[in-house]
């Protein structure tokens, strides 16, 4: 959205004391992040001028959605004026919808309010099919209906090659993905070592240098499609929660989030890949690609089921779970990261595999 000069004006008015009719708006050029303005008005007997800086949204650089903008400018809000000889920022503003601009600086926390999910988490479809063979009518819906929703979710496309090379960069560097999940590792954890997470890490630094030629892949993502934010209130109906880490990326994120968990309860309840979780990961994989078409998600998938394979194997999150399952899970992350292609029907040879590759580790 443009800035608006009289919306400019009524903001200094408000916040500066500018003397209605005084207020000069003037462009001062581009720069290699964005754009900016002086300000110039007048203040009781002075006449006082403030410069307002705006950031591009597509040149990359971490500044693709609005509040990573915003983001940018409450950090300097709060550090410009700490720092000797540096001029001082004076505001953070948001230019609303209606054109108007807020004041939002100054805070020591935020909160978000949102409404109310109700339903049941899947991850108590999960718990129950500890005791399955095979999956129940009303299991194999759930399994077809969530593939089915992924796939139309992601018929979304657009093209901004940027978002798609900061969804590869973010899943191994962001503080909430593969390193910053590492980092929460403890120091007296016996399932893994500094070498190991070192090695997962350099792995995936590799694949992301061949997704780089994927950006025609990028897709509406949800981010975080795990069971816990999917929330059925009928046989196949649900809400979700917490769609994280912005509006577009790879579907292999989405697939991967939700997938991980069927291969972390079979371990968890049989040790390796089995039973009614072997079903419905095969289910779900043939659904999915059979509804989006998306033949080539197999292609792209391991470095995305490496973060999560890091995720589900943390005590922070997963305190009761025993070192040996951990230890599947981050074996099945180096066997699928050494894995070409990844293939639904092999988990428990990548398992294998990666269990002969991290003896090197110890």
């Amino acid at each position: 959205m443009k800035p608006s000069a009289r919306r400019f004006a009524e903001y200094l008015q408000s916040a500066f004391g500018a003397e209605p009719g005084s207020v000069r708006l003037f462009a001062l050029g581009r720069g290699s992040h964005g754009r900016g303005y002086r300000a110039a008005f007048t203040q009781g007997d002075a006449r006082r001028k403030v410069i307002i800086k705006a950031l591009d949204k597509n040149i990359g650089l971490g500044h693709d959605y609005p509040s990573d903008r915003a983001g940018v400018f409450l950090l300097a809000s709060e550090t410009y004026g700490k720092f000797p000889s540096h001029v001082k920022a004076l505001d953070v503003l948001s230019m609303q919808p209606t054109g108007q601009a807020v004041s939002v600086s100054g805070g020591a926390e935020y909160y978000l309010v949102m409404e109310e999910g109700e339903g049941v988490s899947y991850f108590e479809d999960l718990r129950e099919m500890r005791a399955l063979h095979e999956l129940r009518r009303q299991d194999r819906g759930r399994v077809s209906a969530l593939a089915r929703f992924m796939a139309s979710i992601h018929a979304k496309k657009k093209d901004a090659p940027e978002l798609y090379l900061r969804k590869v960069r973010d899943i191994i560097g962001h503080g909430e993905c593969l390193m910053g999940v590492f980092d929460t590792y403890r120091e007296k954890d016996r399932f893994t070592n500094l070498r190991e997470m070192a090695a997962i890490e350099k792995a995936c630094v590799d694949w992301r240098m061949v997704l780089k030629g994927k950006t025609g892949r990028l897709s509406r993502v949800h981010g975080d499609f795990h069971p816990g934010n999917i929330l059925f209130n009928g046989k196949k109906s649900f809400v979700l929660l917490d769609r994280s880490r912005g509006e577009y990326g790879e579907p292999a994120d989405d697939v991967t989030a939700l997938c991980i968990n069927y291969i972390f309860f079979s371990l968890m309840e049989h040790g390796k890949m089995a039973g009614a979780y072997e079903e419905a990961l095969s289910l779900f994989y043939d659904e999915y690609i059979a509804a989006s078409k998306d033949h080539a998600v197999n292609e792209v998938s391991a470095p995305f089921y490496a973060f999560r394979a890091a995720v589900v194997a943390n005590p922070l999150f997963y305190p009761a779970v025993a070192d040996g399952v951990r230890e599947k899970l981050l074996a099945f992350a180096h066997g699928v990261l050494r894995a070409r292609e990844f293939n639904p029907a092999k988990i428990n040879s990548y398992i294998s595999d990666g269990l002969r590759f991290r003896k090197r580790f110890f």
